[in-house]
């Protein structure tokens, strides 16, 4: 303490307290923010950034929304934690509003979406057990997937570049050509448990499966008696315009995996199941400490209070309309920076003919944050309440961008 004292100002300081962190990802050192409201970041020197990243499609409706700081704050002057030894009333309410208005039946509360991925794959495995398959216990999955960062998820996806050497053999997951039905056919065997797939890929370049592929998919887990499990822990909770994204397509999961949004920018994550999978996950086959704490499922009801709200997920599908048609006629009129636009609802994605963290870092130099994802995509995720203006705005900041590139 000493040796850093004598050898610094402010910026060593700095400089030290980032070294003690993980890398988990590369953010630009010149940009801090301070405070946000609604679709704006503000940084200590009065920069005023667009939010079109919100976290990584967390905060749903923005910074600071009144309705969600009033419910965090009320239920943090009551209880902060019990852990799940006792019951927890907002919790059985959320998931009671969220089986009211889904496929499931029973809900586990977890604090991230990868939790609540290792969560489902215990619930394929263990439904595949009580009904008398031991043997069955393998997921067949999809190329360029994500599900998260824990050991069985990073094993389900199968991308190497997480995998690296944490998950050095395969833990039970087979992966396929994403959208290759014949690929999925032939990999079903008498181990095979179930199918675990992105209703929307996200890092893997923002790619909506089709209504085909998915119906598929749900037939042969019905002819196989198998379980399909969807993640739509970044797709989720109104960013494609319905509550969860696989309702665009009229096919109901067995298993789902939920979060980012759900929270609105407070970290929870949420396992849905049906009735008949979710009783077999009985007291000591799974649990969480903090999951479903009293502060997130305030938080979480609070969210769905928003979402729910008449005419929201219209809403978010005609702006989603209006971006996207917009980024289409700008890709018509920049093609050497530009090409495809793909996604549903506020989560779009546009694939970049230069490399994409060229345009992101452009874009944020004019002060609009977007994302990345594989296939030399950036990705929008506004948050589900932006105004017409701010939508008007990002387009106006693009095109600026675009000429500046081409």
């Amino acid at each position: 303490m000493t040796e850093l004292a004598n050898n610094s100002g402010p910026e060593s300081a700095a400089a030290h307290a980032r070294d003690a962190l993980w890398p988990n990802y590369s953010p630009p050192q010149d940009i801090v923010f301070s405070h946000g409201r609604g679709s704006e970041l503000f940084t200590d020197n009065g920069d005023v950034y667009l939010d079109f990243l919100s976290g990584i499609a967390v905060t749903a409706f923005g910074h600071a929304h009144p309705h969600l700081v009033q419910a965090l704050n009320s239920q943090s002057e009551k209880l902060w934690h019990l852990s799940n030894v006792f019951r927890i009333p907002e919790g059985e309410r959320l998931a009671a509003r969220l089986s009211e208005n889904s496929f499931a039946g029973r809900v586990f509360f977890a604090n991230s979406g990868t939790e609540a991925i290792e969560a489902g794959i215990k619930a394929v495995r263990g439904y595949q057990v009580a009904k008398g398959h031991k043997e069955k216990y393998r997921l067949i999955g999809f190329s360029d997937s994500f599900h998260g960062r824990t050991i069985a998820a990073v094993a389900a996806s199968g991308n190497p570049n997480y995998i690296q050497n944490f998950a050095p053999t395969d833990h039970g997951f087979d992966q396929v050509a994403w959208g290759d039905i014949e690929a999925v056919k032939a990999a079903i065997g008498e181990h095979t448990a179930g199918i675990i797939i992105e209703t929307v890929q996200g890092e893997g370049g923002i790619r909506p499966v089709t209504q085909a592929f998915l119906s598929q998919l749900r037939e042969l887990c019905d002819q196989h008696g198998l379980l399909l499990m969807l993640d739509e822990v970044q797709c989720g909770v109104g960013r494609t315009g319905t509550l969860f994204a696989h309702e665009n397509f009229g096919v109901t999961p067995d298993v789902l995996a939920s979060a980012k949004g759900l929270g609105g920018g407070f970290p929870v994550g949420a396992c849905l199941t049906t009735e008949e999978i979710g009783q077999h996950m009985v007291v000591g086959t799974h649990g969480s400490t903090f999951g479903g704490n009293p502060l997130a499922m305030a938080v979480g009801n609070a969210v769905l209070d928003l979402v729910l709200e008449p005419g929201l997920l219209d809403d978010v599908k005609r702006k989603g309309a209006v971006l996207r048609e917009g980024l289409e006629n700008l890709a018509a009129s920049y093609p050497t920076v530009i090409s495809t636009v793909t996604g549903l609802g506020l989560m779009i994605g546009v694939k970049c003919v230069v490399p994409n963290t060229d345009m992101l870092t452009a874009l944020r130099a004019n002060k609009l944050l977007v994302g990345k994802a594989g296939d030399n995509m950036v990705r929008l995720l506004p948050p589900l309440n932006v105004s017409d203006e701010h939508v008007t705005q990002a387009l106006q900041t693009i095109e600026t961008v675009l000429k500046q590139m081409q």
